[in-house]
């Protein structure tokens, strides 16, 4: 149908059809998108670790999701405090808001421009699919060879945009429901066997087994 205009924003919030926790200030409110602020939850990805054999370097998996979070360092800050982003260094940071979007309405999670100015890389992160409701998760980059770059829990970081859909989603409810950036990483249990039968190389299984119902 388009974008929502700022008016409309507002409304679909008093309605209830859009939650955001803890509510939006006047500063995060823009003509046509809503400015979200940086949350207080840091993963740094670690290089190595100690195993039987010495010191391995990690490998990232998707495919086993579990073990991935492991292989970060949490990072909680306190009030107050900031958080400094080292030349070259990739960090993945929550948005302190918790948002929750209705069955009519997808979003894009872009990065601002004076975010960007700074060296630093927020790259368009995506879709926000109907029905999420969680914390967001931002992959930062700093961009710099010289220069480490603070940032700091409460700045408005990025900003995201709604769009509303010429009819609801058929999404199933709680399909995107999260807790927090940790749960980002976990497995649905919808999407284990998917997993599954990609590390098994059996993508001919997955086009079989999940046929799309046209009729």
């Amino acid at each position: 149908m388009g974008i929502l205009t700022q008016r409309q924003i507002l409304e679909r919030i008093k309605s209830g059809s859009i939650k955001i926790e803890p509510s939006l200030d006047q500063f995060q409110l823009q003509a046509h998108a809503i400015d979200l602020r940086l949350g207080y939850t840091f993963l740094i990805p670690k290089q190595w670790h100690m195993t039987p054999r010495g010191r391995e370097a990690i490998s990232f998996d998707y495919m086993n999701p579990k073990e991935d979070v492991q292989n970060f360092e949490v990072i909680e800050l306190e009030k107050g405090q900031m958080f400094e982003l080292l030349p070259g260094e990739h960090v993945l940071a929550s948005t302190l808001e918790t948002i929750t979007w209705p069955d009519d309405v997808m979003s894009v999670l872009y990065p601002r421009s004076s975010t960007n100015r700074r060296g630093l890389s927020v790259d368009l992160t995506g879709i926000i699919d109907t029905g999420y409701s969680g914390q967001l998760i931002i992959p930062i980059r700093n961009n710099t060879t010289t220069q480490s770059i603070a940032i700091y829990p409460g700045e408005r970081f990025c900003q995201v945009t709604f769009e509303e859909l010429s009819e609801p989603s058929k999404k199933e409810k709680g399909t995107y429901h999260q807790k927090d950036i940790i749960d980002g990483f976990m497995v649905q249990n919808k999407y284990k066997e998917e997993v599954q039968l990609i590390k098994h190389g059996e993508i001919e299984k997955i086009k079989q087994n999940f046929k799309i119902d046209i009729n």
